[in-house]
């Protein structure tokens, strides 16, 4: 999921609003309580599943392993991770609205908010995963080290988060009237984000927020989808979850939206999502970190 200004003359979210002033929004935009989320989650599976399944195979999960999924959201990580652990590992899968995930299906369910409660069972987890989290939550720094606070001497923290401002827009090739509006549309729903208390930039940040959490042996990569149809299908349905709150702040027009979503079903656009940046690091075995 989620961080320069933008190409050819549209406004910067980060820098102003796109519509009229309005009060500030709380709550998390893309919460879990609508059914597009569902289709959200499928989705970012097929987009991003096998990106994180790479890194949990190179900080060497397997058989035995303890996890812990922060904001699961759907089961697709969970039940990837309880494969890999095995009958002998654990998987703790948590979110602050875990409608969407299954207990029983080889991983624990928790009702769990990484930036207000304490870390669960502290100091004992190999692997603590969270992926597009952190860049909606506003205290990342308190959810960063309720993360660190849950690893074991040597567990390895895996942070995935979208940095939009990197790569702002919705089609790269700008060609047409269809793809100029998919561009304003990703910049109008990128300030709702923003409303929210979503980090734009945050990606780029995590190797040295991962230093400053007193990890070691800190790296990153980054995956950059484009085009396809899970990126077709991802679009469609983040578009008409937060349809309703484009229309309130006058970001977009029913029209605009209609024609958007027409163009996404007749394959006309080369969609495409800003880079999701992985990045990781081990909790040393001297100085733990603890809570501030």
């Amino acid at each position: 999921m989620t961080s320069s200004p933008h190409i050819g003359g549209r406004p910067d979210p980060l820098n102003g609003t796109l519509g009229g002033e309005s009060a500030p929004a709380r709550g998390y935009l893309l919460d879990n309580a609508r059914a597009e989320a569902g289709e959200r989650f499928v989705w970012l599976a097929e987009l991003f599943d096998g990106v994180s399944r790479g890194h949990f195979d190179r900080l060497a999960v397997g058989a035995g392993s303890r996890c812990w999924e922060v904001g699961a959201g759907g089961p697709g990580i969970p039940e990837a991770l309880a494969a890999a652990v095995g009958a002998t590992g654990y998987v703790l899968a948590t979110d602050i609205d875990p409608s969407w995930l299954t207990a029983g299906e080889g991983y624990e369910v928790r009702r769990h908010d990484v930036a207000a409660d304490p870390p669960p069972e502290p100091g004992t987890f190999d692997l603590v995963h969270a992926r597009l989290v952190l860049v909606h939550v506003p205290d990342r720094a308190r959810a960063l080290a309720t993360m660190v606070a849950a690893l074991r001497p040597g567990g390895w923290l895996l942070v995935e988060d979208a940095d939009t401002a990197l790569q702002p827009l919705a089609c790269l090739d700008e060609s047409g009237s269809a793809q100029r509006r998919a561009n304003r549309l990703r910049d109008a729903v990128r300030e709702l984000l923003v409303r929210r208390g979503a980090d734009l930039r945050f990606g780029r940040t995590l190797p040295r927020a991962l230093r400053e959490a007193g990890l070691v042996d800190v790296a990153a990569a980054g995956s950059f989808p484009v085009g396809g149809l899970a990126c077709d299908r991802l679009e469609a349905a983040t578009i008409r979850h937060v349809r309703d709150e484009l229309l309130a702040a006058g970001l977009a027009g029913d029209a605009e939206i209609d024609a958007h979503l027409a163009a996404i079903d007749a394959g006309e656009l080369d969609l495409t999502l800003a880079p999701l940046i992985s990045a990781w690091g081990r909790r040393p075995a001297e100085h733990p970190p603890t809570l501030g």
